[in-house]
C-alpha cells in the first residue's frame, strides 16, 4: 500500500511532552540523546530562541546542568513569540458537521489546567465572523500528540445524533511502533482501566477494567520500526497506545507508554459514520503527514 504524503499545515507545531531526566547530565547532551534526528545546530537554535524549559523555567544555556528527575520541555516556538493563529485544515464541512485535520501537538479541547491553544477554540475563531459567532461541540477527541481526523458538530442536537450511532462508527489509525510484531496481524482483546494518579491505562483483568478490543495489520517494516493499520472495535482512552505497549511494541515517541521522541507515531487516518437523519455513510480521511512517515526512517 502506498500512503500519500500530506504536507505540514501552516503553523503546525510538534509535540511538547515533558521529558524526564534519568541521570545527571548537561542540557545539550540530554536533548541530543532524546531528539534523535535533530542536528546539534537545530537544538542550539531552539535553546537560543527560548523554546526549551527546565522545571517550567526557560533555559537558553546549552551547558545547563540537569539533575535526575528534572522535567524538560521543548516547544515548537517560544511561548508568546507570535500572535499569528494557525489555520486548521478542514476535511469536510456542512451546516451540521465539520471534520478537521488536527496537527500533532494540539489539544482537541481546552485543558482544565491551562489556557493553551486547542482545536475547538482555533476552529471556532477561524470560522466565526464579526457579525456571526460559531458554536461547536466535539463529537470525539484524539490525544494531543495524535494527528488526524477530528470531528465537531454545530449543535448539541447534531452531536447527540452522531453519538447515538457511534458504536457503529469505523475508526482507522496508522501507528508506527518499535520492533516488528509477530504475527504480523492480530487482535488485542484486553480490558483497560485508568490509573488517575499517574494518568495511565493498566492492561488486564480487574474489577474496574472495561472491555477493549484493537485489531492491527502490518503495512510495512523498515529496520526495527513497523507501520501498522489499526482498527478500533472499542474506543477507550489511550487504547491503541496501551494495547500496543502491552504487546511489546510501543508507539514510537510515546513517552507515557514507551520512549519520548520528536513526535508520536499515531495518526487518525479515517473516520466513517452514518450521516444524521439519513442512512448515508460519511467518510472523513486525513492522509499521513510527512513528519509522521519520517518516523519510519
Amino acid at each position: 500500500m502506498i500512503l500519500p504524503v500530506f504536507p505540514p499545515l501552516m503553523g503546525q507545531t510538534s509535540m511538547s511532552d515533558r521529558l524526564t531526566v534519568k541521570a545527571n547530565t548537561t542540557l545539550i547532551t540530554f536533548l541530543t540523546a532524546q531528539l534523535q534526528g535533530w542536528s546539534r545546530s537545530t537544538i542550539k537554535q531552539r535553546l537560543k530562541n527560548g523554546c526549551v524549559s527546565v522545571n517550567d523555567e526557560k533555559v537558553t544555556q546549552h551547558d545547563h546542568k540537569l539533575l535526575t528527575g528534572d522535567q524538560v520541555v521543548v516547544e515548537a516556538s517560544a511561548r508568546g513569540a507570535s500572535s499569528v493563529r494557525p489555520r486548521l485544515g478542514i476535511l469536510y464541512e456542512d451546516r451540521n458537521l465539520i471534520a478537521i485535520n488536527k496537527p500533532a501537538g494540539l489539544l482537541s479541547v481546552r485543558s482544565r489546567k491551562d489556557n493553551e491553544p486547542h482545536a475547538l477554540g482555533l476552529l471556532r475563531d477561524q470560522l466565526s465572523r464579526r457579525n456571526k459567532s460559531i458554536k461547536l461541540w466535539p463529537v470525539h477527541r484524539i490525544d494531543r500528540d495524535t494527528s488526524g481526523v477530528l470531528l465537531f458538530a454545530t449543535s448539541r442536537e447534531k452531536r447527540e445524533a452522531v453519538m447515538k450511532d457511534w458504536y457503529a462508527a469505523t475508526k482507522i489509525y496508522l501507528a508506527i511502533v518499535e520492533g516488528c510484531p509477530e504475527p504480523a496481524s492480530g487482535t488485542i482483546d484486553q480490558p483497560l482501566r485508568l490509573d488517575p494518579v499517574i494518568y495511565q491505562m493498566h492492561v488486564g483483568p480487574h474489577p474496574d477494567a472495561r472491555r477493549a478490543v484493537t485489531h492491527f495489520t502490518t503495512e510495512r517494516s523498515v529496520g526495527q520500526r513497523t507501520l501498522l493499520r489499526v482498527k478500533l472495535e472499542t474506543g477507550r482512552q489511550h487504547q491503541i497506545r496501551a494495547h500496543l505497549a502491552w504487546l511489546g511494541h510501543p508507539v514510537v515517541g510515546d513517552q507515557r507508554y514507551g520512549s519520548a521522541g520528536t513526535r508520536m507515531g499515531l495518526h487518525a487516518l479515517r473516520l466513517s459514520i452514518t450521516k444524521p437523519g439519513t442512512n448515508k455513510p460519511l467518510v472523513f480521511e486525513s492522509p499521513a503527514p510527512a513528519d509522521f512517515l519520517a518516523l519510519l526512517h
